[in-house]
């Protein structure tokens, strides 16, 4: 096997412990062999003076919408939507999507994060950025039904439905794919009847917005009679294999339906407070035994896409939302930025294991910011930045070593990113 063993540095347990000790890496697999000392392989990777993280998992994202970093800031979600993003998005063509994606995925391996779900549009040319890049994906379409015409509104719900069945497998394995409906109020009820029992016959997992803001959950009530949840629920919505993103403004009810159909949760923080969305109940979502990971939602609504952010102000609006300092305390955020994420979108990674992927992040202790050592895992939690990744490796192979991103050409893409956001707000 070519082998590589990462070397010198400070591991992350499961258990949230760590331990001076050595990674070794099959690079075939893309597994971790063995944790341990005295360990030799092909090749090393030094991490002296650093903690060896999980990889980072970014459960929820519009990763193209990096082209609209900036672009539209300080309005409430729907008039931002509908005034600024959507008009935007409206003249992004594949290849806007393409070098959108890679300029996301560029800032994410130089913050750690090894695996994401997005839901876009044009999504092969996402594909086509993952399998550049050597990161791992969960990619879908983004369904929107409102406002079109049936026959454009089915077009969109096929185009879901056919890429999750055609791309799931591709980058060598690293990308698996989902059935994803915008949100429960942007498609109407005829295509989620028509469409989710054929996407339940193909065992495809659903991801969608869910209780995002008090407009998601409004009409809903009024239409229908029931909570948000309990008409996903009727749909077919809550399975196992399913993850919502927000949950911000979920009652005990639904709370509980979420925990009984072991439905996963992705918290999004910095865009729920930017847009004054709410604060999402996360610790009770917790203690309710339901599965949470982190998602950086779109960069236009963030503005960034470092998991490391997000851990912070996960803790930090955490607290202030259960009005307890206790709340969402530092290991319940890593595990949200690892394992929890990786769960929510079946990664099988988020933990140093033997027998695990090989989904890696090297962070550099060596900072001002980062010294004293008391506590690593608080570190991570409330102190660690994005620029102190030191390497990112992902599926056993180095993505980034010292900063250097191997896989993409970060000067070129930064070049072209800038000029695609030009010629795309000219065209608006």
């Amino acid at each position: 096997m070519a082998s590589l063993l990462i070397t010198g540095g400070t591991v992350l347990l499961p258990n949230m412990a760590v331990s001076q000790t050595d990674v070794l890496i099959d690079q075939d697999s893309g597994s971790i062999v063995k944790i341990g000392s005295d360990l030799t392989a092909d090749k090393t990777l030094q991490a002296s003076n650093s903690l060896v993280t999980p990889g980072f998992v970014n459960g929820h994202s519009h990763v193209p919408m990096a082209l609209l970093r900036g672009y539209a800031d300080d309005k409430p979600l729907d008039r931002w939507l509908e005034e600024d993003i959507w008009p935007a998005e409206s003249e992004m063509t594949p290849d806007d999507v393409h070098i959108g994606a890679k300029i996301g995925l560029l800032e994410m391996i130089k913050t750690g994060t090894t695996g994401f779900a997005d839901m876009y549009f044009h999504v092969p040319e996402i594909v086509d950025a993952v399998d550049q890049a050597g990161v791992r994906a969960l990619l879908g379409h983004g369904i929107v039904t409102t406002g079109k015409e049936d026959e454009d509104a089915l077009a969109d719900v096929e185009n879901s439905l056919n890429f999750a069945r055609e791309y799931n497998g591709a980058a060598g394995g690293r990308v698996s794919t989902a059935f994803m409906p915008h949100s429960l109020v942007t498609v109407g009820s005829e295509y989620l009847e028509e469409f989710v029992p054929q996407v339940r016959e193909a065992d495809i997992p659903i991801h969608y917005h869910a209780n995002e803001t008090l407009n998601e959950v409004t009409p809903i009530v009024k239409d229908h009679g029931v909570r948000p949840l309990n008409y996903a629920k009727d749909h077919g919505m809550l399975e196992p294999q399913d993850f919502v993103a927000h949950g911000v403004h979920v009652d005990e009810h639904e709370i509980k339906l979420l925990a009984e159909a072991g439905t996963s949760v992705i918290h999004c923080p910095a865009s729920n407070m930017k847009l004054a969305s709410g604060m999402a109940p996360i610790q009770r979502m917790r203690d309710a035994g339901i599965e949470i990971g982190l998602g950086t939602d779109g960069a236009a609504a963030n503005n960034d896409l470092s998991l490391l952010d997000e851990g912070r102000d996960a803790a930090m609006l955490g607290k202030i939302a259960a009005d307890d300092a206790g709340a969402v305390p530092a290991e319940m955020v890593v595990q949200m930025m690892t394992q929890g994420g990786a769960s929510a979108l079946n990664f099988h990674s988020g933990e140093i294991k033997e027998g695990e992927p090989a989904d890696l992040a090297v962070i550099d202790l060596e900072k001002p910011h980062l010294t004293p050592w008391h506590d690593l895992v608080s570190h991570l939690a409330y102190a660690a930045v994005g620029s102190d990744v030191r390497h990112t490796i992902c599926d056993g192979q180095i993505l980034m070593r010292d900063r250097e991103v191997l896989t993409l050409d970060e000067r070129s893409i930064v070049e072209q990113a800038q000029q695609t956001a030009d010629s795309l707000i000219s065209r608006i």
